[in-house]
Formats: structure tokens, sequence, C-alpha cells
């Protein structure tokens, strides 16, 4: 531990648990179906003949969708950036997948403008469903919602709807939009136009990333994936009207900010294990941003705790855990890591640090740094790599062993597959969305671009 860390952790009162990694990660795990995790992984990827996505035997894949394909209900095509993903139940053992699309004003392929589903006619992001059968085939795929801007990733609700977040602050009148953005919307996948188009103002305005819902209190955490400095906070929604269905979200409520007693900046806290007791959580001045952006705002003498690359969030036993997906000290952060899996346990106002990614900590990703993630059915964890060159799923054990579930080489566009030639190098598309289905039996994920729905199915378990 530097010198910096330690004065940090003793003026804080915060302390090392020791918690050996095999001790730490099976917490984090609480909420996996399995009770005896899976180690040894699947066995080696097998190269797919149709240079789309590699999987280890007795794995096998189905292509749900495509962008610039037809949406099967007429509106438009298939859009362009696919993202953050979630899969619910509907009748009949059926299944809606509800699909982000995380289209800038440079989006490729707009989510089609649909009366009663557009917030903003000059946003081309949103959300697309598909709904599937218990065989994966697609049964219609149509808009959920359009005309919101960045839709990166989000969250689901304990009564079934999605949560989509706009990761951007821009304001009506910037790149053409006619209303403001850095929104969170709810879309019900079985029926869209019960939730419409309409912003989440009282969750904030800022560069959202991620959500997880408590289930028994009803609290929204949230995390901000902000580009620069002061990068982005770790927030809670208190609503007024918690757990009260479809639209409850929109009577309001306390948006605060977490607070980690003398640590501005998380990154520089890189043991497994380090804990922090008596966490605190501010009211945000100003939650609509109307004249400076929320991590800009005076949260008082104490100040409060950034970090970069907040990402992935999700709730598990009696915690949210979320993502710092890296931190660089070149970028401004006060420490560099390769990614990091914070534990939230509000029952004792504690935050730990459970997992750290890098080459000579705990896990150790043969890529670059982790983004989405999700629980697995057999135990642990599904990581979506986020860097440059070949894009893997990863599977992390309980034990820390990382295994190689997907590969995905998109070895032929369009382009040159219509001219009958092939390129001298795949083309890597970094995967996103990873999510499964209710019965675990299939999981779900996205290839960015060329934006590609994926339902992969084989022995989970």
């Amino acid at each position: 531990m530097s010198a910096t860390r330690r004065q940090i952790l003793s003026r804080t009162g915060a302390t090392v648990a020791g918690i050996a990694f095999t001790g730490a990660l099976p917490e984090l795990f609480a909420s996996s179906a399995s009770a005896a995790p899976r180690t040894g992984g699947y066995g080696p990827l097998v190269p797919d003949p149709d240079g789309l996505l590699d999987l280890p035997a007795g794995f096998r894949y189905k292509v749900l969708s495509r962008q610039g394909d037809p949406l099967r209900s007429g509106e438009g095509p298939v859009p362009s950036n696919h993202d953050g993903m979630g899969a619910f139940a509907g009748r009949r053992g059926r299944v809606h997948l509800v699909r982000n699309h995380e289209n800038r004003v440079t989006g490729k392929i707009a989510v089609p403008t649909v009366p009663g589903l557009t917030y903003d006619p000059a946003g081309k992001g949103g959300c697309t469903v598909l709904e599937l059968d218990g065989r994966n085939n697609v049964l219609g795929e149509r808009v959920a919602i359009a005309g919101t801007a960045v839709n990166c990733a989000g969250g689901p609700t304990p009564w079934n709807t999605w949560l989509t977040c706009e990761e951007t602050e821009d304001r009506a009148g910037t790149n053409g939009y006619t209303r403001d953005h850095g929104f969170i919307f709810e879309v019900d996948g079985a029926d869209p136009h019960r939730t419409g188009a309409v912003p989440l103002t009282a969750m904030g305005r800022f560069q959202h990333e991620a959500i997880a819902v408590d289930p028994k209190s009803g609290i929204v955490y949230e995390t901000e994936d902000a580009f620069e400095r002061p990068f982005g906070l770790f927030y809670r929604f208190l609503p007024d009207r918690p757990l009260g269905g479809t639209g409850s979200l929109r009577a309001g409520g306390t948006l605060e900010a977490m607070r980690v007693p003398g640590v501005p900046d998380l990154s520089v806290v890189q043991e497994t294990g380090a804990r922090f007791d008596g966490i605190e959580w501010v009211p945000v001045p100003d939650p609509l941003a109307t004249v400076t952006p929320i991590r800009h705002q005076d949260f008082g003498p104490k100040g409060i705790t950034h970090a970069q690359k907040l990402e992935g969030c999700y709730w598990g036993g009696r915690a949210v855990y979320f993502v710092s997906s890296f931190a660089r000290a070149k970028d401004g952060s006060a420490a560099t890591h390769f990614g990091q899996v914070w534990k939230y346990e509000p029952h004792r106002r504690r935050l730990t640090l459970v997992v750290v990614f890098g080459p000579s900590t705990d896990v150790r990703l043969p890529g670059e740094s982790p983004d989405n993630i999700c629980l697995a059915p057999a135990g642990g964890l599904m990581v979506c790599e986020d860097g440059d060159g070949a894009q893997h799923v990863f599977g992390v054990s309980a034990t820390g062993e990382v295994y190689a579930v997907a590969r995905n080489a998109q070895a032929l566009t369009s382009a040159a597959a219509a001219a009958g030639g092939t390129p001298e190098a795949p083309e890597w598309g970094e995967f996103a969305g990873v999510t499964f289905s209710p019965d675990r039996s299939t999981m779900y994920v996205n290839c960015y671009t060329p934006g590609t729905t994926f339902a992969v199915t084989g022995p989970w378990c």
C-alpha cells in the first residue's frame, strides 16, 4: 500500500479487512443460482466458421437482430449502436428483451420516431424491444422509446420495467436537440405505450450509466460515467412513492450523492477488502443541473467523492454493487487501476472494495477493462470487455479464475460479404448488454457495432 493510501485509510477510519481474494468473491455472487459456483470454465473457444461468435464446445448462438434489417413492426430499420439490455418474463413463456441504442447525433441509424413514444424528434437514441418465444424465435420487434440520446445502460425494476439511461448532458439547442437530455426514462417492454417517453427528472440530469433498485426499500442507485474531471459520482434516489409499480418514479423524490469521508477519489483505494464505514449521503443541490453540472456543484466544505468510469451496477443479496471500469492518472484520476467492483451495504452504511482487476492485482483479464457485468447462472460474473483488439465476454469464478465465454470476430462486413471478399483481419466489435433469460437458460449479449444481438444457449449450469 502506498503512503498516500495508508494515510487515507488511517485518516478516515477505513480498515483493510484482511479478506483473502477467495474469501471476498463468494459474497459478490450472493444472488447467483448455483450453490457450487463453476470453476475451470467451459473449455477453449472454438472458431466460428461463419466468423461471428467463437464459443466453447457445446454452446450455440442465434443471431436475433442486426442493425439495418427491417423491424418486424414496419416502423423502420433496426437502429445502430446496441448497448445495455434487460430480459423480462412475458405471458406463455415469452421473453421481452429491451435493448438500448447508444446513438449520438452522429449515430448511423436512428431509432425511428413513433407517435406517443418520442421524447425529442432530434434525438437518435432510444430502445427497441424483441418479443421471443421459449426457443428464442423472434415473434416481434418494435420501438419502445425514441427521441432520446446516448442510451448507454440502465437496469431493471422490481415491477419488471427497464430504466434506460442517457449518457449525455446536452441541452436544448445543442447538437440540434429541441429538449434537454441527460435523464432516465422508464420502458415497459410488454406495452411501451404504457410508459411513453417521460423523463424521470427528479432522478437527476447527468451522464447516466446504470442503475440498481433495492427491492425492499425501492431506493434506486445510479452511476455516472463522466468523461472529464471532475469525474462521476455515485448516487441514490429516494422516491416519494417507493415500489409503487409502473410510473411510481414519476412521483418525485430526493437525489443524493455518496461521500466517503476523507476520500475524494475512489481510485486511490486498490486493496481488496478495503472497508469504509459511516458512508454519508449528501443532497444534490440542483438535480436538474440548470446552471452547473451536478459533479461540479458545491457539496460543502467536506466535498464529495468522485471516480472515473463508473459503469455497471446491480443489486445482489443485501447490497448494491457498482463498477469503476478503469482509472488513469494521465486522465486526471488520483491513481491508476484496471477496474474495480465496489459493494455498498445500506444497512451498515459500509462500502467495500471486493474486486480489483489488473495485471498485478486480483483478477487478470487477458484484455482490457471490465464494462457491463451480470450474475451468471452457474455462479460468478459475466464481464463484457471494453478495449481494443479482440473482444470477449469473460466469466469470473468465485475463486477469481477468469475464463473466456465468447469472442466476437465479425470477420465479414456486409459490404465485404456482398463483394465476395474477406478483410485481412477481423473487425472486432465491443460486447455490451450481457444478460440472462428469466429461466437462466440463455445468455443474451450485443455486439455494439455492427449492431448485433445474440442468444447463446448451452450447458450454463
